[in-house]
């Protein structure tokens, strides 16, 4: 089995990438800054990086420069994660050897996937294992169930995790709009009457229990009906059947479920709603 190191500070980010490629059959092993990373690259000698370049401690350009300094360390594939994609961050890496490079505001797990497999020469998964349904689904080309009419309210203060779904609904044909709070959520209800909201819990403000109550209450009906599906990084029993009892349509832990499993589960609601 293949070994994958993910040096990545943003812990959605992170938890993505991990969980994807654990999925697909890797060993993964995760590192949040730059002297983490190099410490356990020496430990446990990986069989490619995946590298942030903006960490603390340090940064992607001065992990690869260690990296270049060691004989142990030196003939590891890497390949970096840029927050900007901009072209003189991304020449830079490749003159000091990356082989590769994502950009965070077009991130796409299957396309980490595609690039790791094409460095390493190999699939990871096994002969024997068979592929879920879910792995199926993602690999076949069908038509999009979203349309121009179909909006989404994400409320979520994870600018990450927020800006990663809102593009990914977008690609999808969906509207979207979005609120960081639990009154600005309530406001944009009445304002953009959404077909879908993707409520977080953990808000500044009122949280999103509070903001999931209210709208049940409300009394106009074509509030209350609008379908909610929470996500987020609680996962206990007792908050999964609070948000069930209060009206939520079902409950995602962010953690469990990449972008797109995220989608598949957005047009399965609404699907089930028209």
């Amino acid at each position: 089995m293949k070994k994958i190191l993910i040096i990545e500070d943003e812990k959605v980010l992170l938890e993505v990438l991990q969980k994807k490629l654990t999925s697909d059959g890797f060993e993964v092993d995760i590192a949040q800054d730059g002297d983490e990373g190099i410490l356990k690259m020496k430990a446990n000698k990986p069989d490619l990086v995946l590298l942030d370049i903006i960490m603390p401690k340090k940064d992607g350009f001065e992990v690869l420069a260690a990296m270049q300094q060691s004989k142990e360390l030196s003939d590891i594939p890497v390949v970096i994660i840029s927050n900007s994609g901009q072209p003189v961050e991304i020449d830079k890496a490749l003159k000091m050897g990356v082989r590769d490079y994502l950009v965070k505001t077009e991130f796409d797990p299957q396309e980490v996937s595609k690039k790791v497999v094409k460095i390493l020469g190999e699939t990871a998964v096994a002969p024997e294992k068979k592929i879920t349904y879910t792995e199926t689904k993602s690999q076949e080309k069908k038509p999009s169930n979203g349309t121009p009419g179909n909006k989404i309210l994400i409320v979520e203060d994870d600018k990450f995790l927020r800006d990663l779904i809102m593009k990914k609904l977008k690609t999808e044909n969906f509207e979207t709009v979005f609120a960081i709070d639990g009154d600005e959520a309530l406001k944009k209800v009445k304002e953009e009457r959404p077909a879908l909201i993707l409520l977080d819990l953990i808000l500044p403000g009122i949280d999103g229990f509070e903001v999931l109550k209210r709208l049940k209450d409300d009394i106009s009906e074509n509030v209350k009906n609008i379908p909610v599906i929470i996500l987020s990084n609680l996962g206990q029993r007792d908050d999964v059947e609070k948000g069930i009892n209060l009206g939520a349509v079902d409950f995602l832990i962010k953690a469990h479920f990449t972008p797109k499993e995220i989608i598949d589960k957005i047009k399965q609601v609404l699907k089930g709603k028209n």
